[in-house]
């Protein structure tokens, strides 16, 4: 059986969100061994599209949250740097 969002077939996870958030997950989560020059510079475009959507964020946070929760190891290394994690 297929699943479709609007005309876009969905056929993972990935696709949902993306479908959903209208960006990339990667946007909000982070990749794996990225430099600290594409960091500043993904969560620059970050919190541009949250300056012109700011009706994202709470789907943003709601996946920044669910993915912690299934992942917390890599994650959290990633997200550490922001803040911090307590």
């Amino acid at each position: 059986m297929k699943s479709f969002i609007g005309r876009h077939e969905v056929r993972d996870h990935h696709d949902y969100l993306e479908l959903s958030l209208g960006t990339d997950p990667a946007l909000w989560l982070g990749v794996e061994g990225e430099s600290a020059s594409e960091r500043a510079a993904r969560l620059d475009a970050g919190l541009d599209i949250l300056a012109d959507d700011p009706d994202l964020a709470p789907a943003v946070v709601a996946v920044i949250t669910e993915a912690i929760g299934h992942r917390p190891g890599p994650l959290v290394a990633v997200l550490a740097p922001v803040g911090g994690v307590r």
